[in-house]
């Protein structure tokens, strides 16, 4: 790893100071990375490896491939701007469509706090016998402690607890994979993108939300600005230094995704009652022992810990940048844990929800995506740091694939219940 990139102005002392306060820039977005990781994308894995075997392998990969670019973008943002992205559309929006826009982004980030508090209850349940209602009282909980620490201590400590948390989180999903007989042909035959009928492409498009996260694209602009607030002539070096710090915080989460597949792909294709959590993590306990089985059920309550905290810290900067409401953290907290708890208390099979979550998360991609491009590429908010025309054009291109995806996901869904 190369060393810490450190931003100078020769003769000015001030910014000498400056340059030492944020010699080391990472951290951002491995935050923004969690909800890579996060209980969802445990859910929409599993099933597509052992529905499908090695057959969506591409997905995964051009959607982490897209989230690097798109987590790019996000930062950027907030580091040429000052301001988040929700900000930025807040402050060019009439009031009836930014309360319209509020609503949709609000209700991404519930269904995104859905699945991570539904995975954490899952993780009790298998590591405890916790029964699922009270564990997510218990994630709850145990989320509020962490969202405490980033009020009381600031962003930078709550970023430390956060990267070990994803230490945890791989570890906990490529255990599996060490003692699994993986047929590396057939990853290579998978990585040529192609699907196998209606219910691949749904599962497609699963997969797709549950990696291109919208509320990380809102976060991560906010981690950013809130971090950092560099001086024009100090932000080529730090966007340096943010192209690093996505590329390896993603390059840790595309790999723990692909993993997660590729477990599901060599040992559970075709056994019933695997395309579940707690039926894969039987099977994982059956196959390849208990220490791996408990690796994986850490993992995922790590996951869900970690994810929620991050999200509720998304929908904070959403309302306070498109409706200039700020709810304290601990509040909201509270109040997004309700939908969740209600679908634990009906009894609603938790994997089907998870998976579920993940297609409504899908609905939310371009409503992030398409403004965002369209923000860090105008030289009226973004100056000289606008994207230049290659990164335009390949920023379009995955925007395009992107909605194409989500509209094949809407026509079959209605074919479906039709």
């Amino acid at each position: 790893m190369s060393a810490p990139i450190v931003a100078v102005i020769e003769d000015d002392p001030r910014s000498s100071r400056r340059s030492r306060r944020v010699s080391w820039l990472w951290g951002p977005a491995f935050v923004a990375a969690i909800a890579y990781v996060d209980p969802g994308n445990v859910a929409a894995n599993l099933t597509a490896g052992s529905r499908f075997g090695y057959l969506l392998v591409w997905v995964v990969v051009l959607a982490n491939a897209s989230a690097m670019l798109v987590q790019y973008l996000s930062a950027k943002a907030g580091l040429v701007t000052g301001r988040s992205l929700p900000e930025l559309l807040g402050e060019r929006m009439r009031r009836l469509p930014r309360i319209a826009y509020w609503v949709q982004a609000e209700l991404v980030a519930v269904a995104t706090d859905l699945a991570e508090v539904l995975g954490g209850a899952i993780a009790l349940w298998i590591l405890f016998g916790v029964p699922l209602l009270l564990g997510g009282v218990i994630v709850g909980v145990v989320s509020m402690l962490l969202l405490s620490l980033q009020n009381r201590r600031g962003q930078k400590s709550f970023e430390f607890v956060v990267m070990g948390l994803l230490l945890v989180i791989t570890i906990g999903f490529t255990a599996g994979l060490f003692v699994s007989d993986v047929s590396w042909g057939q990853v290579a035959a998978g990585l040529i993108p192609r699907f196998d009928g209606g219910d691949s492409v749904l599962l497609a498009a699963g997969l797709l939300g549950a990696t291109v996260m919208p509320h990380a694209i809102y976060v991560h602009s906010a981690l950013a600005r809130d971090r950092h607030h560099p001086k024009p002539a100090e932000l080529p070096r730090m966007l340096q230094a943010t192209r690093w710090d996505v590329f390896v915080s993603m390059l840790i989460a595309g790999t723990v995704n692909v993993a997660m597949l590729l477990l599901a792909a060599a040992n559970f294709a075709g056994v019933a009652g695997t395309d579940s959590i707690e039926g894969a993590h039987q099977l994982i306990a059956t196959t390849m022992g208990p220490v791996v089985a408990v690796l994986f059920a850490v993992g995922l309550l790590a996951s869900g810990l970690a994810s929620t905290s991050v999200g509720c810290y998304a929908g904070a900067s959403i309302m306070a940048g498109l409706l200039r409401v700020r709810v304290p953290m601990l509040v909201r907290r509270a109040v997004t844990l309700i939908p969740a708890l209600i679908i634990l208390g009906l009894g609603v099979n938790p994997t089907w929800a998870l998976v579920l979550s993940q297609v409504l998360l899908s609905f939310g991609i371009p409503f992030a995506l398409i403004p965002l491009v369209l923000l860090t590429s105008s030289p009226s908010v973004m100056g000289s740091m606008a994207n230049p025309i290659g990164l335009k054009v390949v920023s379009w291109i995955v925007v395009g694939l992107i909605v194409a995806l989500n509209v094949a996901l809407i026509v079959l869904t209605i074919a479906g219940l039709g």
